[in-house]
């Protein structure tokens, strides 16, 4: 891969990363209002999930990243 492309892959992954990640902690905090938790409880729950989900989709980016350029 030439260096411009992957650097367009890579920007494209981190933002479909962060799209995903946003749709999950925005379900976990509907999830949470719907239970009538307290405020403090949804965004915890919706700031978990947005972690969690970044962390789980960047690692599994930088397998595949790896796995193509090697």
């Amino acid at each position: 891969m030439s260096g411009s492309l992957e650097a367009a892959v890579l920007t494209l992954w981190l933002a479909v990363v962060v799209i995903v990640s946003l749709g999950a902690a925005a379900v976990a905090w509907g999830l949470a209002y719907r239970e009538n938790a307290s405020p403090s409880a949804i965004w915890g729950r919706a700031g978990m999930t947005f972690a969690a989900a970044m962390t789980l989709l960047i690692g599994v980016g930088g397998f595949v990243v790896i796995a193509l350029t090697s």
